[in-house]
């Protein structure tokens, strides 16, 4: 019989002790769980585990086939990806925006809405929600009992969007089942559909997040990235720019900022920031990067967060290699 893991989605197997889905033989029929989830719900040990999108793109194949309700999830703190992913999504699509806790709450919500007004999907509603506060979950249950083509509901988006965190909130609030998906802040932690039974009339399907290129959540250790992932509201950080001043981000970003203006981060309250007033030496050895932002723009610094502008500038940001940093329309 193929056992799959409830954790992650694939086939549990107790041959190869290098490949994923691996189980002690003795524990193979007792076990719901492969050795690498069991790590990581009971000790929060991660085993990384290399996948590209292309490992994934036969999973998105069988959900365009299927026609069925797809719901996209975009942490609304970290939407880089989400372009890349609408290639892949041709159903119907219910956009459910997560993480909702995390952003001030003076920020309006149908601003967060209207932002997403332009995405390539057939988008047939839109949803704000915090599964940490079981915010608006009810009101997302209404609308996929509304929109859904079959039993059967796709869950999708970027690595970390909350899919899992999601529907284990679902699991406890909605269903008599025991079962929890595994979850964690490292990518490429679902590797695998995985059918969540939530009643008779619904079947959620878990998917494997899609992986953002150039991202520096794959160039930072575990520690770091626990400071880098928020887990409380932010708290914009402003600064006012008088004169030619210098910003480190903990050990990972170097900003110069050489007129006068305001700025205004959107980082993890555990990154502290330190402004200086003289030139020097600190983390001038990453790399280089010269931005030119317009006014009502944001800085990207991928994985990372991003930096509200309020006047055009020119801008030098030093980072890890190979994470993009990149202008867009101001979120917030």
């Amino acid at each position: 019989m193929n056992k799959k893991c409830t954790g992650c989605g694939l086939s549990l197997q107790s041959e190869f002790e290098d490949k994923e889905g691996f189980i002690k033989k003795e524990n193979i029929d007792k076990s719901k769980l492969c050795e690498r989830c069991f790590r990581i719900q009971n000790y929060n040990e991660y085993k990384v585990v290399a996948k590209t999108n292309q490992d994934f793109a036969k999973i998105f194949k069988k959900i365009d086939k299927s026609k069925d309700l797809v719901l996209v999830l975009v942490d609304l703190l970290n939407i880089g990806g989400i372009h890349e992913l609408c290639q892949y999504i041709h159903n119907d699509v219910l956009l459910v925006l997560t993480k909702r806790d995390l952003v001030p709450k003076q920020i309006y919500e149908e601003k967060l809405l209207h932002y997403f007004d332009t995405l390539p999907l057939h988008v047939v509603d839109k949803i704000i929600v915090s599964s940490k506060n079981n915010y608006h979950l009810d009101e997302l249950m209404e609308l996929v009992f509304e929109y859904k083509k079959s039993n059967k509901v796709y869950v999708v988006g970027i690595t970390n969007a909350g899919k899992s965190t999601l529907i284990n909130k679902i699991i406890y609030n909605y269903s008599n089942l025991t079962n929890r998906i595994t979850t964690s802040i490292l990518p490429s932690t679902t590797l695998d559909m995985i059918e969540i039974p939530i009643s008779d009339e619904l079947t959620f399907i878990d998917t494997p997040g899609l992986l953002v290129e150039n991202s520096i959540v794959d160039k930072v250790d575990s520690e770091t990235l626990r400071r880098i992932v928020p887990k409380s509201e932010l708290k914009p950080t402003i600064f006012q720019v008088k004169c030619d001043q210098i910003f480190l981000i903990d050990s990972l970003v170097r900003l110069e900022v050489e007129e006068d203006n305001n700025i205004v981060f959107y980082l993890s309250n555990n990154l502290p920031i330190l402004r200086f007033y003289k030139d020097n030496d600190k983390l001038k050895n990453l790399e280089k990067k010269e931005i030119t932002i317009n006014e009502k723009e944001d800085i990207v610094i991928e994985g990372l967060g991003f930096i509200k502008v309020m006047k055009k500038a020119k801008i030098k940001v030093y980072t890890l290699k190979n994470v993009d940093v990149y202008t867009r329309k101001s979120f917030l």
